[in-house]
This record gives structure tokens, sequence and C-alpha cells, in this order.
């Protein structure tokens, strides 16, 4: 009978022994469930973009604010320019409101194509053009910061086409190259480059910009040649 006993006692033992282990499973589980809706709900709010209601078409904005589907190598903000010189205290790629819309939408056109638009100079304050003046006095590859450019209007872009891996497509020449080689109207070129230049020119004129000659990579937006000259800075902390 004592045995009896002594054996009841030992299975009673062991069977609160498994319950603590199976409730502490339980709560793990909810917990891992938990953690993932959370982290579902960060990645959401990343994806979130600024609008511009209720903006003018002559604000100053920041693109990257508006979209995730550019990619940027700001040259003015290094040494790796024609000027040799560091003339932006951060890389930034600002425009006015008209000058973003109208880039949003010549991006979709060619990310339907595969490509995508890369920026190396947007926006620029005239006080940097006084400080490119400074470095390359010569209207022939810096325009004068007394009258100053569309550049300093929030309307003028230099850009060239990636893939959407990031991939630059031949234009010919690096941005700033200053030669036959870039200009629009020279055909004695590889039929890939001309094909690359086509494509990005006919886009953007189909876009509201407008092209300059010698240079592949510039363009202007049609709408900001008569916004003022700006000096406005945006905040590099």
């Amino acid at each position: 009978m004592g045995r009896l006993i002594l054996l009841f006692s030992l299975l009673l033992i062991s069977s609160c022994k498994e319950s603590p282990t199976k409730k502490n499973i339980e709560t793990t589980t909810t917990l891992e469930v938990v953690d993932t809706i959370q982290t579902k709900k960060e990645k959401d709010v990343v994806k979130k973009f600024r609008t511009f209601e209720g903006l003018a078409d002559t604000t100053f904005v920041r693109l990257a604010d508006f979209s995730d589907g550019f990619a940027y190598d700001m040259r003015y903000a290094t040494t790796n320019n024609f000027l040799k010189a560091k003339v932006y205290e951060c890389a930034e790629c600002y425009t006015r409101v008209k000058t973003a819309k109208a880039l949003l939408k010549a991006n979709e056109a060619f990310r339907a194509k595969g490509v995508k638009i890369k920026f190396f100079d947007c926006y620029r304050p005239n006080s940097v053009q006084y400080k490119m003046w400074e470095i390359v006095p010569n209207p022939q590859y810096v325009a004068n910061p007394v009258k100053g450019s569309i550049h300093n209007k929030g309307g003028a872009v230099d850009i060239t086409l990636v893939t959407l891996e990031g991939e630059e497509l031949d234009m010919g020449t690096d941005f700033d190259f200053f030669g036959k080689r870039a200009y629009h109207d020279n055909f004695d070129l590889p039929k890939e480059v001309l094909d690359n230049r086509k494509l990005l020119k006919e886009t953007m004129e189909n876009h509201g910009f407008w092209s300059i000659r010698t240079e592949w990579w510039h363009y202007n937006l049609s709408a900001g040649s008569n916004d003022k000259v700006a000096d406005f800075k945006w905040d590099c902390n």
C-alpha cells in the first residue's frame, strides 16, 4: 500500500512540472506575432512621402521627400567635378515645386522603360554660383552670377540615366565634359550612346524641359525660366 502511495505522489509531481513549460511556449509564440506586426507598421511609416498639397509652384522642396525613385551623385558637394573643389556644404537636391512635379512625371516614364533619373546637380544657390565664378571666371563654363543661371532659379537639373539597379547608361562622356563629344548634334558616336541620349532628351522634352546643344546632361524647365534668381540655402544639420 505504501508503494502505491509513493508511486501516485511521483506521478503527481511529474505532472505539475510539465505545466509551466507548456505555458512558457505559448507566451513566447504570442510575443513573436506582436513583434512582426510592429515591424510591418514601422515599414509602412518609412514609405510615406510628402505631397504637394498647399505648396505654391515656386516653393523650394527637397526631391527625396517626395519619392525614393531617383538616384543621386551630387558632384559639387565633392571634389569630383571640373572645378576640383567642393562648393556645397552638403549633398541635397532641391528644386521649385513645379520642377519637382515635372521630374516625378518624367521619371515615371523612364521607370516604365527600366531606367530612372540620376542627379548630378539641381537648384544652386546664387552664393554658390559666386564661388564657382571665383574658381572659373569663364562664361563658357560657368554662368556669371551677377545675372545668374536657371540653376539659381530652381528650374534646371544636370542628370543622366541609370538602370533600376543603379548602373549608369553609356552617354559617351562623363558629366561636365566640355568638348564636342558631349554635344547633342554630334552623331559620330556609337549607336548605344546615341540611343541613350535620345531616350533622355525626348522623354525630358515631353515633360516640359529643354536642352542645350553642348551639354547632354543639362535640362531646363520651360516654366521656370522667368523665376527670380534665388539664394535659398538648405539646412545641413
